[in-house]
């Protein structure tokens, strides 16, 4: 009985994939093109090999310029799908003189004359995209002398981060007044959030003061790598002391910018940091950020130059409102925004184009501070970032397998699976991160998206 085209191809495919590098180099593979029937016997020389089943041979020479006997294996597949069941240990082949021409090489790397030299090449695999998470991202929230808008720009930003963003609430860290989610003034005790009138959500970690502050950033050290992402939000109230500008605290003395960058440059080098300071003379802190920063890619935004004062509200702060709002599409009362933010249209919301939405429409009595440094700084976002690996994976096989076949050139494969397979894919993460469903539903979806590229 012969065997069936596409069960040799994959049992010589996997055979050759089994071998390592050096090992493809250095042994000879064979293939009985021929299916041994079950009860029968293969004989390797004295030493009988049982069949029990219908069983298609490889016959695999790990040592082909030695004599004989020497180390060979006999590969048992079965015929009706090509899995290997057994492996036998042998020291000859099935034919030492005159083999049939059922028993041919395929893959023969090592000979003594140079014309029978033969190299398998496997066939082309289905490329199957696997998303895994690139870097961390961890937020610091802080308030210190706060009054009710400081703490709701802090809640404004921290919503954002948990239900937008879908940051680990673990890592952000919220430090504000007294260590609590009271502020200076009232109502006491503090109720509900302004924006929509349900409870606050965030956590609060601690105080807002300077050594909590600098514990946090402390915190930190450990624990930011290369891929990773910082945001910095300080609010509340701030000051100049004639030489530098400064940032208020719960008690104790308060925060100078030279404090700051001091403790930022402490930081091990990660990819990106985020800083938006709201507090009044928020702008001196520009140079300090920037020069300090260990990121790869630093922004910096501020409410108001080093001179000046920035200005606060009924509720919220205008310019932390509008910096958050531009993340959030709506500001904190789910109203529309005065235009939309997403100023490229590339459906995430930049750094830069928060704060130029922040600019267009800021308070008169503001004066908005913006700085980068480092290439493409400005196209951070707060979205987690990806990277994606290549393996092969059962439940996009059938579906990628028609991709394949609709699309032979594996340039345009897998040009394919990159901007359109990809992207695609990306969505429904995002959707499946916010509302989960069972496997069978996530794989009817998957083969969906495969399915229209494929026409």
């Amino acid at each position: 009985m012969t065997i069936d085209a596409k069960i040799l191809r994959a049992i010589q495919d996997g055979t050759f994939r089994g071998l390592s590098a050096k090992r493809r180099a250095s042994t000879n593979l064979y293939i009985l093109e021929e299916i041994q029937p079950a009860n029968s016997i293969l004989k390797a020389r004295h030493q009988a090999i049982p069949i029990n089943r219908p069983t298609v041979v490889v016959f695999v020479d790990d040592e082909p310029m030695a004599n004989w006997s020497h180390d060979c294996r006999y590969l048992l597949h079965s015929a009706d799908g090509g899995k290997l069941y057994q492996e036998v240990k042998a020291g000859f082949p099935p034919y030492l003189v005159n083999p049939p021409n059922t028993f041919k090489a395929f893959h023969m790397p090592v000979v003594a004359q140079n014309p029978l030299r033969r190299i398998w090449t496997p066939g082309r695999d289905v490329i199957v995209p696997l998303r895994i998470r690139k870097g961390t991202r961890y937020a610091i929230l802080f308030s210190g002398a706060s009054n009710n808008r400081h703490v709701n720009d802090l809640e404004f930003l921290y919503r954002q981060l948990v239900d937008r963003f879908y940051f680990n609430e673990h890592n952000i860290i919220v430090l504000n007044y007294d260590g609590t989610i009271n502020y200076f003034g009232e109502p006491k005790p503090v109720t509900s959030w302004p924006g929509d009138g349900t409870a606050y959500t965030m956590s609060v970690h601690g105080a807002g003061t300077k050594q909590a502050l600098e514990d946090a950033i402390d915190e930190l050290k450990p624990k930011l790598k290369q891929d990773d992402l910082l945001l910095i939000h300080t609010n509340n109230h701030g000051g100049h002391n004639g030489t530098e500008s400064y940032l208020c605290t719960y008690s104790g003395p308060d925060y100078t910018a030279s404090d700051f960058a001091k403790k930022l440059g402490e930081l091990p080098a990660f990819a990106d940091l985020i800083v938006m300071m709201e507090q009044c003379h928020s702008g001196g802190f520009n140079d300090a950020v920037i020069e300090s920063s260990t990121a790869e890619r630093t922004t910096f935004a501020a409410a108001c130059t080093e001179g000046k004062s920035s200005s606060g509200g009924n509720d919220f702060d205008p310019f932390a409102r509008d910096w958050i709002a531009a993340f959030a599409g709506a500001d904190p009362y789910g109203a529309a925004l005065v235009s939309d933010s997403d100023y490229d249209n590339s459906n995430k919301i930049s750094s830069r184009e928060a704060f130029a939405y922040a600019d267009d429409v800021h308070h008169s009595y503001d004066s908005p501070v913006y700085s980068t440094y480092g290439t493409d700084a400005g196209d951070q976002t707060l979205h987690q970032k990806w990277r994606y690996l290549f393996m092969y994976n059962k439940l996009m096989l059938v579906e990628l397998r028609l991709l394949r076949d609709v699309l032979p050139d594996p340039i345009q494969y897998r040009q394919v699976i990159k901007t359109k397979v990809l992207p695609a894919l990306t969505e429904l993460d995002d959707k499946l991160a916010v509302k989960p469903v069972e496997p069978a539903e996530a794989q009817e979806m998957i083969s969906k998206i495969i399915r229209s590229v494929a026409k």
